[in-house]
């Protein structure tokens, strides 16, 4: 098993800064994906970002705004937010696979509890 806990939400104004972290315990590895998905209220489910030691993927709408990274000794992974909009108001989850570096939301089988980031116009 493996436990995946989110930090760093809070409210922020558009243009602003925000970083998100998430620590893992249990059953992990460096060879895991660990990555970010987004839901904001009425919208399914968003692909933000993730990471492996293949690569980095980040989601058609934060490109070049935000940035993930990985510290495989403490087993934790940071998003770095910038110039944030409004349009990123969304719960944050942070998610783990030992699959392959996906977007798709169904290969991810462990999931932190989330995070709310707000951001005011």
């Amino acid at each position: 098993q493996v436990q995946l806990v989110e930090s760093g939400g809070g409210l922020v104004q558009a243009g602003g800064s925000l970083t998100l972290s998430c620590a893992a315990s249990g059953r992990i590895f460096g060879s895991h994906v660990m990555g970010w998905f987004r839901q904001a209220p009425g919208k399914e489910r968003e692909f933000v970002a993730a990471i492996r030691w293949s690569g980095i993927i980040y989601g058609e709408s934060v490109k070049g705004r935000f940035t993930i990274s990985r510290d495989n000794d403490k087993n934790t992974i940071t998003l770095q937010m910038n110039s944030l909009k409004p349009e990123d108001t969304a719960v944050y989850y942070c998610a783990a696979t030992a699959g392959a570096l996906e977007m798709t939301e169904h290969i991810y089988n462990y999931w932190g509890q989330g995070t709310q980031v707000t951001v005011s116009s």
